[in-house]
């Protein structure tokens, strides 16, 4: 081979490697933006990372595209090596023609999820894009319609995780919405189906792209983000993180880490951990944190819907999914939102094979007429159906409240809790004391002599009797009462004798979700 072969080859490769120039690679990093491939160097183990599609180009030749270069058609798309497992990903380029996404920039994307799915690989897709490319038209919507599909094909499958490092507008935001977890970056990073402009003409609102469709705005308020990130760095560690608690799909087991944590620990704080009084609160982050391996927890959707955690411990180096009420928020009561972070994060772990272990706090469904016409019956429904639905391994702590219909979606027995352990704390009631003595006892605390006396001593007599766990175990739906502080040994113990379960449902399309 001629050497001036092998140097066209080098030179077509470095211009490539270039993207949008110099300038506009300047401009990236004045924005305080990684660049396509340095995101996807941070993200894969140095020297693993293959490139795919290099060399693909456009064919528009509309609106003078034919005289536009774009190097990598505004996308590097490949796959390597995370943590030592095998990843595909995708990284839009900004430099390239604003990362605007057209036939083939959509081809070179739907490519790579087609062989993560064949090779049941994780995909991280990295959006930095201006959107759809205006001069493809219809070829541009029926690349986004691609993806989706893709998306949705490959969903419950392989994880997909989506990092927003820049903007997302338009149709470009519902790759995202429709893949496992999404990371967002703090001030650089924006998602709105409408941007602030269309939203000034049709409705007069001003209101900037940060406040629209920033960071904040989907991980406190929308609860369409799952995490934020300082830096695009930080964020592809989060990615990192993530990834090490999820198995590559759905017919493996995530990995298992060596841990030097004792898995026979007695926690004694865990003994004083639960206030005197009941209606006093305390952080739910600090038991679990006790509980966990090495103290670490992973939490997901920290700052929306408060009131439920959501996140990932290990157990012995294995990977558990933790939903637990908050009593430092909303009393740890159910809302709309509440609930469908949680009925979504118990699907993604029993799609993915990671046991579940729920920790209930609970004294109700928040009431009022905002969450009643907000459809909390529907979205509570969700918690309902997916813990019904889910055959991972189950497991429930009782440690405080657990009252009414709110007890049964927190995942007790008749919902295939596999073990339900309880805390001596645990108050196990279809309601409080309070109103239980308001709608029981209304005739005989009106007729006392003492009505205020009569109701202190009825509460009292329920709370020994009913405000208890013993009449649950003593019917069989609490399996043991325990300490507190061996509650470690004891889940450990039961994730391992769980590792076997086995559990079908009767064969269906699909069920019909409550939305």
């Amino acid at each position: 081979m001629t050497m001036s072969k092998l140097e066209e080859l080098r030179q077509r490769k470095e211009k490539i490697q270039q993207g949008g120039g110099a300038k506009r690679i300047a401009s990236q990093h004045e924005k305080g933006k990684l660049t396509a491939r340095e995101r996807i160097n941070l993200l894969f183990d140095e020297g693993t990372f293959v490139e795919i599609d290099a060399f693909v180009k456009h064919r528009c030749t509309n609106f003078g595209m034919e005289k536009i270069e774009a190097p990598g058609e505004g996308v590097v798309t490949g796959y390597g090596m995370v943590d030592g497992r095998l990843v595909y990903s995708y990284a839009q380029d900004f430099t390239v023609v604003g990362g605007s996404l057209g036939e083939m920039h959509a081809k070179k994307i739907s490519k790579i999820q087609d062989l993560a799915l064949k090779m049941g690989a994780p995909i991280v897709g990295i959006n930095d894009s201006g959107g759809a490319r205006i001069q493809e038209g219809v070829d541009a919507l029926s690349g986004y319609g691609n993806i989706f599909y893709r998306n949705t094909i490959s969903s419950g499958v392989i994880p997909q995780l989506t990092a927003i490092m820049g903007p997302c507008a338009g149709g470009a935001v519902y790759s995202p919405a429709l893949t496992d977890f999404i990371f967002m970056v703090d001030k650089s990073s924006q998602m709105f189906i409408t941007g602030p402009q269309v939203i000034k003409t049709v409705t007069g609102e001003d209101v900037t792209a940060e406040a629209l469709g920033g960071a904040m705005t989907h991980n406190k308020t929308s609860g369409v983000a799952h995490f934020v990130s300082p830096s695009d760095a930080d964020c592809i560690e989060e990615i990192k993180r993530l990834l090490s608690f999820l198995p590559s799909n759905n017919m493996e087991n995530a990995p298992i880490f060596e841990t030097e944590d004792d898995i026979n620990k007695i926690i004694p704080e865990l003994d004083e951990i639960i206030p005197e009084n009941p209606n006093k609160p305390y952080d739910m982050k600090n038991i679990i944190a006790k509980l966990a391996d090495d103290e670490d927890f992973f939490e997901v959707q920290p700052y929306y819907a408060t009131n439920m955690i959501t996140g990932f411990i290990r157990l012995n180096g294995q990977s558990v999914g933790i939903i637990a009420n908050q009593p430092r928020v909303l009393a740890g009561c159910l809302d709309v939102n509440a609930s469908d972070k949680a009925g979504r994060f118990i699907r993604t772990c029993d799609a993915f094979n990671i046991p579940l272990l729920t920790m209930v706090d609970v004294p109700g469904f928040l009431p009022g007429t905002s969450q009643e016409y907000g459809g909390i019956i529907r979205h509570g429904a969700k918690m309902l159906y997916a813990y019904s639905e889910a055959t991972v391994p189950k497991m429930t702590l009782i440690i405080r409240k657990a009252y009414g219909g709110a007890y049964i979606a927190m995942c007790n027995k008749e919902l295939g809790a596999d073990m339900v352990l309880a805390w001596p704390t645990a108050e196990i009631a279809v309601m409080g004391p309070e109103g239980a003595a308001n709608i029981i006892f209304r005739k005989e605390i009106a007729d006392a002599d003492d009505p205020q006396a009569t109701r202190t001593e009825i509460i009292d007599n329920y709370k020994s009797e009913f405000a208890t766990p013993y009449k649950a175990a003593e019917r069989g739906y609490v399996d043991d009462v325990i300490e507190p502080s061996a509650t470690r040994p004891r889940l450990i113990d039961a994730l391992n004798m769980l590792a076997s379960k086995r559990e079908t449902r009767p064969p269906k399309k699909h069920g019909n979700l409550p939305v």
